[in-house]
């Protein structure tokens, strides 16, 4: 686990109040492994009424609402999510009570969690980093660039609606010494004793809280005329990375042969054999201990064998147990020591994946589908906010339950932010839910997932694909889909417009997040879209034109030189 040494000093000086803030929080496992060790720094602004209370707001509010984000969020979205609605909340503040007007604040926050660090920052407060006896600041003032104005702040929470907080990440190592210091430190001390008090906490000379003491004291004897404010940190001890904690706890877990009914694993009883892919087998099974009755999902022993399909299992199960919501099976833990094979269990419930009511012929009728449209809109918008792309959305992986919820299922492929970028880039789902840019190598995006759905409601309502049935490895041509109409004439025209935007060929014209698709379904025919234009033949196939062009030329040369020979001759 990550271990950190944090020390923090923060003092008024001459000035009659302290408007500096500053806190720390270092939670216990499992919440440091998911979130990590949060650090921040704020300045109230100076001349104002309330600087100390937005900078009390700032901090506090940020370690509050930052480990309530999703899991699956990345950091650096977590951290501006959190600061921007803090920058509201106090813009707000000072427009409902005149006494607080110009309410701001400086902030320089910082998340180490994993092998990670991120750093969030809007102001003058700084933060450094002391590595390889060097001593670096990660941040830039955000002041006017002129002498005479260089500490009028041109950014900090509460001074503008629009704020962009600049945000920054790369690899921790162990020893790392951080400062996180107000202007009314870093200011006096200069960088030599910056750099001094670092040096001395990198060599266990003082501790980061005899640093923290030392430096606020320095800096107000000094000179100092403003409030003075140090947090210190070191980096100790470093972990495995979240993700690959998960993969190296399922190397050792040995694969489960196929089961068969009433056989019994770690306490669970297997019922039925509900599904089987070309890798994964699901059970449903009853825990011997509570009665309840799970799900209960692992690879096929052949699969269990490659150690890149291991990986994407363990990430799925990471997935599963971080998305909490009506929307999803959720993945209870099991107690140490239970689990002896290569599985992980979710709820069960009963119901039919929308794809086996198709195969019982289940019709829906349009009213019918507008509703199981808002449903699956809402689904994906939950998985959207979460920060996961599912990569595979299809009525297989859509489960309708017996209790009327909608929920996703099959992560097995998805992304959320805690995956590398670079994984984006590979090609996952079913070439007919696949969006005409991924053929030409475009990256997994909300945007692909949303094509994905306009599919998945267009085959439920029609049978059929807005393209056609695309087969694996085949190169699709995309031309202008068939209305849905055409074979369901029952369909209203603004439902027609809402599938045939869902399905555009080009990203610009679809929804732009599952939100929106949910307005236009519920807002009826005074919210649809109009139908989309049809694309110009000559900007569908650009290419065609311009062969056509140069053969016409050429053509047209070969007469001209023909002509010019015979009337020479």
């Amino acid at each position: 686990m990550l271990e950190v040494s944090v020390g923090q000093r923060s003092e008024p000086g001459p000035r009659p109040a302290n408007e500096d803030f500053a806190g720390w929080t270092t939670p216990l496992a499992p919440e440091r492994g998911r979130k990590g060790v949060l650090l921040a720094a704020a300045d109230g602004v100076s001349g104002h009424a309330g600087g100390r209370e937005a900078a009390e707001h700032s901090v506090r509010g940020l370690i509050a609402d930052y480990y309530a984000t999703p899991d699956t969020w990345d950091v650096g979205r977590s951290l501006d999510r959190v600061l921007q609605a803090i920058n509201q909340w106090l813009i707000a503040q000072a427009r409902s009570r005149p006494e607080r007007l110009g309410m701001a604040s400086t902030i320089a926050a910082l998340v180490l969690r994993g092998n990670r660090y991120w750093v969030a920052h809007a102001g003058d407060t700084r933060c450094y980093l002391r590595r390889a006896q060097l001593l670096t600041q990660l941040t830039a003032d955000h002041v006017w660039r002129r002498p005479e104005m260089d500490h009028v702040l041109t950014r900090a929470l509460g001074l503008d609606p629009r704020l962009t907080v600049d945000i920054a990440d790369g690899e921790l190592e162990v020893g790392d010494v951080w400062l996180l210091a107000t202007d009314g430190a870093w200011a006096p001390l200069g960088r030599f004793e910056l750099e001094r008090l670092a040096g001395a906490v990198a060599a266990g000379a003082l501790t980061p809280q005899q640093a923290a003491d030392e430096g606020v004291k320095l800096a107000l004897e000094s000179g100092g005329q403003d409030n003075a404010t140090l947090l210190i940190a070191r980096v100790d001890v470093l972990p495995a990375q979240d993700l690959a904690d998960a993969r190296a706890a399922s190397l050792p877990l040995a694969p489960l042969p196929r089961l068969v009914a009433g056989q019994e694993i770690d306490g669970f009883v297997v019922e039925e054999a509900l599904h089987a892919s070309r890798i994964s087998l699901v059970y449903r099974v009853r825990d011997m201990a509570s009665g309840r009755t799970l799900v209960l999902k692992t690879l096929k022993p052949d699969a269990a064998m490659d150690a890149r399909e291991r990986g994407s299992f363990a990430r799925e199960e990471w997935l599963a147990r971080r998305l909490n919501a009506r929307y999803f099976a959720q993945a209870p833990p099991l107690a140490a020591g239970r689990r002896s094979a290569l599985y992980y269990v979710q709820s069960f419930h009963p119901g039919h994946t929308l794809a086996e009511l198709l195969r019982h012929d289940r019709h829906w009728t349009a009213a019918e589908l507008i509703v199981l449209a808002a449903h699956i809109a809402r689904a994906v918008g939950a998985l959207h906010r979460r920060g996961v792309i599912h990569r595979d959305l299809k009525p297989e992986n859509l489960h309708l339950g017996d209790d009327g919820e909608l929920r996703i299922l099959d992560l097995g492929v998805a992304l959320s932010g805690a995956d590398a970028p670079e994984l984006a880039l590979e090609t996952a789902g079913t070439p007919s839910y696949l969006a005409p840019e991924q053929f030409e190598g475009a990256p997994a995006s909300p945007q692909t997932d949303l094509y994905a759905l306009g599919v998945t409601l267009y085959h439920l309502a029609t049978r059929r694909f807005p393209y056609g049935e695309i087969e694996p490895f085949q190169r699709p041509r995309f031309g202008e889909p068939i209305p849905p109409s055409r074979y369901r004439p029952d369909l209203p025209e603004w439902l027609d417009n809402i599938l045939l935007k869902a399905v555009a060929r080009e990203p610009k014209l679809r929804f732009e997040t599952a939100e929106e698709l949910l307005l236009a379904l519920d807002g009826g025919p005074e919210r649809a879209p109009r139908r989309p234009a049809a694309t110009p033949l000559l900007e569908r196939h650009r290419h065609v034109f311009w062969v056509v062009l140069a053969v016409a030329s050429l053509i047209a040369n070969l007469v001209l030189l023909w002509l010019l020979l015979a009337r020479g001759g």
